[in-house]
């Protein structure tokens, strides 16, 4: 499993304990005070000289159980738990991942590499699935509740129980069905949702959790508003009282960062039976027989993308969805269409959407 797929909750090893505490699905309470990060820190973790193999993935592996408290929380709902660190100068990032294909067979993905920057893109990677053969315990203690033991070394991973989690009254259309709970790695929670009449996907803005984000109007139109810190992008729906993902930024997914979008935070922990792979034969029938029922192609790692926003540059960018909104030559059974993105702009002008590389997303 690439570790260049698993985006990420950055948070620096060394910060952890106080950072991951468990929240069982709520959001966690902040400290009274926010955290202080240091030019001090950053100049001593680049000066610190390598301490283990930065290519022996037991031995980053043995480092990074090492360095967390006896219980973490894996927030994401595609159940990454990421990680940073700075070895020898140079910037890590990786993950290990409960994937519920074979979490409960005693199974873990672990992969790292060197974290992507404008100017450098092709720096190491490794990944490896731990497991017995590695002398790699992984117990299920409980619901959603995974024990990781490494050489005497024991952690609890705790995931994000979001299985209560539901769209408030009013925020679904009479066309829609609810999919799931998303919790991205940028900390922002969504609602999946399908509409079966326009055969397209949205990530709503859940707004039942706490903001974790200032929105900004664009200057030439208030309903859409823009995230400070994330860069996300959201629409006021004209005809329900939500927000539509409509945009992340584009440096951001080039970068492969935190703020590259929902995409690969799919709540595979909470999908009923064949809710999602219906939804995606139905949106895209070509795919019939290649997934299973989360949207894995069978032949192959890759995972269907549902990425129906589109990857901006600027703010003038994202205005061709409220032109589209707004306009009165496209048809009332169009609108939610014009929130789906392909590569020439919104989709309710009737596009056809070619099942290409695009629509895969490396695992």
């Amino acid at each position: 499993m690439p570790a260049r797929s698993c985006r990420g909750l950055a948070v620096w090893i060394a910060g952890a304990a106080a950072l991951l505490a468990p929240i069982g699905g709520v959001a966690a309470e902040p400290q009274a005070l926010p955290r202080l990060r240091t030019n001090e820190a950053a100049i001593v973790d680049a000066l610190r000289p390598a301490a283990f193999d930065i290519k022996d993935p037991m031995a980053v592996f043995a480092f990074v159980l090492g360095s967390l408290p006896a219980r973490v929380t894996v927030y994401p709902t595609e159940n990454y738990y990421y990680f940073r660190f700075v070895h020898a100068g140079v910037p890590v990032a990786g993950n290990l991942r409960f994937d519920p294909r074979n979490r409960d067979k005693g199974k873990v993905y672990f992969g790292y590499y060197q974290d992507n920057a404008d100017w450098i893109r092709d720096g190491f990677e490794q990944s490896v699935e731990l497991d017995g053969n590695r002398n790699v315990l992984v117990e299920r203690t409980g619901l959603l509740h995974y024990r990781v033991t490494y050489r005497g070394t024991s952690v609890l991973f705790a995931l994000n129980d979001l299985s209560q989690v539901r769209p408030p009254a009013g925020v679904l259309g009479p066309d829609e069905r609810f999919i799931g709970p998303v919790f991205d790695e940028s900390a922002v929670r969504f609602f999946l949702i399908y509409n079966a009449k326009a055969k397209v996907f949205h990530y709503i803005l859940d707004e039942t959790a706490r903001m974790v984000d200032a929105l900004v109007p664009l200057p030439h139109s208030d309903r859409i508003l823009i995230g400070r810190r994330t860069g996300f992008a959201y629409y006021r729906d004209h005809r329900l009282d939500r927000k539509i993902l409509v945009g992340v930024f584009e440096r951001n997914v080039r970068l492969n960062n935190s703020f590259d979008g929902p995409f690969d935070q799919l709540p595979d922990n909470f999908i009923e039976g064949e809710a999602l792979r219906e939804a995606i034969i139905d949106s895209e029938p070509s795919v019939k027989g290649q997934i299973d029922r989360l949207g894995y192609f069978q032949d192959d790692e890759t995972r269907y993308a549902i990425s129906p926003y589109m990857q901006y540059r600027t703010g003038s960018d994202l205005m061709q969805v409220h032109r589209c909104a707004t306009d009165r030559r496209v048809p009332a059974s169009s609108y939610y269409r014009c929130f789906v993105m392909d590569e020439a702009g919104p989709r309710a002008v009737g596009r056809p959407r070619a099942l290409n590389e695009l629509r895969r997303r490396s695992r």
